[in-house]
C-alpha cells in the first residue's frame, strides 16, 4: 500500500481485513475482532475458544506434569512459548491446562540457578523477555494476585537499567538497553498495571515507553539511522524478538499511544498493508520456528499480525 492512499481507500482495506478475520477458523480471533475492532459487547465462550485448531495444537501433547516433554523454555515447543501464543489467541483466565503449563514455567523461573542474576558495572544482566512473557501470561491467566507473579513484576522493576530497558549482555562496556530484551518486559508490566494499578510498575513502564519513543521505535539514538534493518521485517510470533510493529503493539497496550514520536513507525505499518487489507510476515527470526505449532509459513498473511496492526492504527495517531 502506498503512503498516499486516501482515507476511503484505507477504510476499504481495513474492512476487507476485518471480514477476513471474522471468517477465521479460530474463535478467539473472531471474538477479539468483534470486541476490539467493531466495538461489540461480546460474551466469552471458553469452550468455543478451546475448539480452535491452533489452540488445540498448542495444547496437544501436554503431559501429566503440565509440560510438553521438553524444558519449559525449549524453543519453541516449551510451555513458555505455547502459553504466549495461547493467550494471544484469547484463551481464558483460569483454564486448567494453561495453569498446569504455567506452573512448569514458574518452576523454571524460580529455580535456584535461574535466580542468580549477575550485576556487572552497576547493571543487572538479565534476559528480561523471560520474565516479561511470563508476567504477561500470568496476569492474563488471572494470577495477578499470586505472590510469584508479583515477584516477576518486582524483579523486572529491580533489574531495569537507568535508560528504561533491560539487557543480558555481560560485557562491562555494554551500557545501552536491548530492544529485544526490553519490549517484552514492557508488555508484562502493562498487563500487570492494567490488573493491579501498581504505581512502581507504572513508573517503570513509563520509562520503558519513553526509551522506545525517544528512539522513534526503530532508530539509533546516536546516528538517527535505523538501528537494525531486521526491525523493519514483520514476524509472528514475536518470541523474544523486536520489530517495529510489535513495538507499536506493546506501546498501545501500555497506554503510550498516540504519540507523535510513533508517527513514522505507524506510517510504515500502514505502508505494509497489502491490497487485500492484510499484513504478512516478512520472514522468520529463526529456522527453529518450524517447531512451533503456530508459526506457519515463513512468509504470508498472519491473522494475529493483522489484528494487532488494526488495533494499533486505531490509536497510534
Amino acid at each position: 500500500m502506498t503512503a498516499t492512499a486516501t482515507v476511503s481507500e484505507t477504510a476499504e482495506l481495513d474492512a476487507r481485513a476485518i471480514d477476513w478475520l471474522l471468517a477465521s477458523d479460530e474463535p478467539g480471533i473472531r471474538l477479539q475482532t468483534r470486541r476490539d475492532l467493531l466495538d461489540e459487547k461480546v460474551a466469552v465462550d471458553h469452550e468455543e475458544i478451546l475448539s480452535g485448531p491452533k489452540v488445540r495444537a498448542l495444547l496437544d501433547g501436554q503431559e501429566a506434569d503440565g509440560g510438553f516433554g521438553v524444558h519449559a523454555y525449549g524453543k519453541w515447543n516449551g510451555a513458555h512459548w505455547r502459553l504466549v501464543s495461547l493467550i494471544e489467541l484469547g484463551i481464558s483466565w483460569g483454564e486448567p491446562r494453561a495453569l498446569a503449563a504455567y506452573e512448569t514455567v514458574l518452576g523454571w523461573l524460580f529455580g535456584a540457578s535461574h535466580r542468580r542474576v549477575p550485576r556487572i558495572d552497576g547493571r543487572y544482566r538479565r534476559c528480561g523477555s523471560q520474565e516479561g512473557n511470563a508476567l504477561a501470561v500470568g496476569v492474563r491467566l488471572g494470577l495477578s494476585g499470586d505472590d510469584r507473579v508479583q515477584a516477576l513484576a518486582r524483579s523486572l522493576i529491580g533489574w531495569q537499567w537507568p535508560q528504561g530497558g533491560w539487557n543480558c549482555d555481560r560485557r562491562p562496556e555494554t551500557s545501552h538497553p536491548s530492544f529485544h530484551e526490553s519490549i517484552t518486559p514492557l508488555w508484562g508490566l502493562a498487563e500487570y498495571i492494567a490488573a493491579t494499578g501498581d504505581r512502581e510498575a507504572r513508573e517503570a513502564a513509563r520509562k520503558t515507553s519513553e526509551f522506545f519513543l525517544e528512539h522513534r521505535l526503530l532508530r539509533s539514538h546516536t546516528t538517527g539511522d535505523v538501528g537494525d534493518v531486521r526491525w523493519l521485517d514483520l514476524h509472528w510470533p514475536p518470541y523474544w524478538a523486536y520489530d517495529f510493529a510489535w513495538g507499536l503493539t506493546v506501546l498501545k497496550r501500555a497506554g503510550a499511544l498516540p504519540d507523535s514520536r510513533a508517527d513514522e513507525a505507524a506510517t510504515l505499518l500502514r505502508e505494509k498493508q497489502a491490497h487485500d487489507g492484510r499484513w504478512s510476515t516478512d520472514r522468520r527470526w529463526t529456522n527453529f520456528s518450524t517447531r512451533d505449532p503456530i508459526a506457519g509459513p515463513s512468509r504470508g498473511p498472519s491473522e494475529l499480525l493483522t489484528l494487532n496492526a488494526l488495533r494499533v492504527l486505531r490509536s497510534a495517531t
